[in-house]
């Protein structure tokens, strides 16, 4: 599922009566919202949903794949997604 979905999804629940334009909208304040959360506490949990968190990645060795030359690859941060049991179980 993609975002233009996302938001076909988000209008239809809600009715006739909102637009797309407003899904797209509530869509993006959502997304805007857990992105600053993860920024600010590092961590963002959605009960019955996941958890969204930093991930500390450690400096390694890797390959450039066109050269297959050696490099260091620096330490750096990533987001994680964790699902909650529920939404494991409903899978």
């Amino acid at each position: 599922m993609n975002k233009a979905e996302l938001i076909d999804a988000i209008q239809k629940s809600y009715g006739d009566e909102t637009s797309k334009k407003q899904a797209a909208d509530v869509l993006t304040a959502v997304l805007d919202a857990i992105a600053l959360g993860v920024k600010k506490d590092g961590l963002v949990q959605i009960i019955g949903f996941g958890t969204f968190k930093v991930a500390a990645r450690k400096a390694r060795k890797g390959r450039n794949p066109k050269t297959g030359e050696a490099m260091k690859i620096k330490a750096s941060k990533s987001v994680r997604f964790v699902p909650s049991s529920v939404l494991k179980k409903s899978l």
